[in-house]
Order: C-alpha cells, then sequence, then structure tokens
C-alpha cells in the first residue's frame, strides 16, 4: 500500500513537471533594474514619472559607473520620462502639458545639472561611441538648470523617484541613489490658472 502511495506521488509529480515544462521554460528571471512609476496631483496639475530602478549592489556609481561631468539618462534601461497633465514652470522656463525625457549631469561637488528634453524618448536618441552626445542633446534641451545636491550618509540602494506636494502649488522632484539626492520644484502655475479661469468670465 504505502509503495502504491509512493508510486502515485512520483507520477503526480511527473505529470506536474511535463505539464508544465512549458511554463517554466518562458519564465524569465526578475529584471534587475524593475520599471517603476510615481505619480502625485500637485494644484491642477498631475505629475507622473516612468523610470527604471537599478541598484548599488556594491558597485561605486557616482564617479566611477557614472561619470562626474558626464550628462546621464537618470535610470536604466528606457528613457526616463516626466508627464505634465497642464502647463507648469520648470527651471524658470514654461512647459506644455506632455510627456519630457530627464537627463542628468553629476557633479562630483556642486549641484547637478537636470536636462528636460522634448526629442530625447528613446534610449538610443543620443548615443554616440557608448556615451551621450552632449552637444547635440544640448540643443534639443527645452530646459537646463542647476538642480540641489545633498551627499547623504545613509545609502539609497536602489534609485528612487519621489514626488513631494508641498504648497500644493510647487512641487518637489527628488531622485535618491547611492549616497546622493538631487531635487527640482516644478511650479505648476495654480494662481494662473484661477486668473485665467476668473478671467474667462
Amino acid at each position: 500500500m504505502k509503495k502504491i502511495g509512493l508510486l502515485f506521488t512520483a507520477l503526480t509529480l511527473v505529470f506536474f513537471f511535463v505539464g508544465n515544462e512549458k511554463a517554466f521554460a518562458q519564465m524569465q528571471a526578475p529584471a534587475p533594474s524593475p520599471a517603476a512609476f510615481v505619480s502625485q496631483n500637485v494644484g491642477f496639475t498631475k505629475i507622473s514619472i516612468d523610470y527604471s530602478s537599478p541598484a548599488v549592489k556594491g558597485r561605486k556609481i557616482f564617479g566611477e559607473i557614472e561619470k562626474f561631468g558626464t550628462t546621464w539618462r537618470a535610470g536604466a534601461n528606457a528613457t526616463t520620462m516626466i508627464e505634465f497633465s497642464t502647463a507648469v514652470s520648470v527651471g524658470g522656463k514654461n512647459l506644455r502639458p506632455g510627456k519630457y525625457a530627464i537627463y542628468m549631469t553629476p557633479a562630483e561637488s556642486g549641484d547637478w545639472t537636470i536636462h528636460i528634453n522634448s526629442k530625447g524618448n528613446s534610449v538610443f536618441a543620443y548615443m554616440k561611441d557608448g556615451k551621450i552626445d552632449e552637444e547635440t542633446l544640448a540643443k534639443d534641451d527645452l530646459v537646463s538648470f542647476k538642480a540641489s545636491t545633498t551627499k547623504v550618509d545613509s545609502p539609497q540602494e536602489r534609485l528612487i523617484y519621489t514626488i513631494s506636494a508641498e504648497n500644493n502649488k510647487i512641487a518637489k522632484i527628488t531622485m535618491s541613489w547611492e549616497n546622493f539626492q538631487v531635487s527640482f520644484m516644478v511650479d505648476t502655475q495654480v494662481d494662473q490658472k484661477i486668473d485665467g479661469f476668473k478671467g474667462a468670465f
């Protein structure tokens, strides 16, 4: 009886593995830099960021893998994209509603440079000889500006973007990875929109 039970268990396992062979074959390992998304309503504007989230994994990121003074795509895999549902002001420049690529130029000391770009939605848009062609990128930047940069003692293992609503008029966008936090403000132009609404009547 015991032998029959063992035989039945063995046959069940064989059928299970044979029946699921295709599923196991198609199963892939988790992405090393998983896709991530963050969204926040600020004033009348929905702000969303699509990015990939690489991990430090014991490496020296900024200064070695991502060189200081060399523009970087602000994430991994696909281009990091930010979307505004209404018109906003970033770095003193008015931007229409839509999707924009974010690039960053890390600095060893002092603030980093943020590039907001309307044409770099492909990861290969500015690649030349394995790195970003900064001259071409600069021509297509809608705005570039210095962003508040802090070096922190407690490292962030996996890259993350956060959006803070602040006073519900100005949004604070922060990228944290390794020992750096880089932040910039987005003015959602609440007062201008209210004034425009009033002026329509």
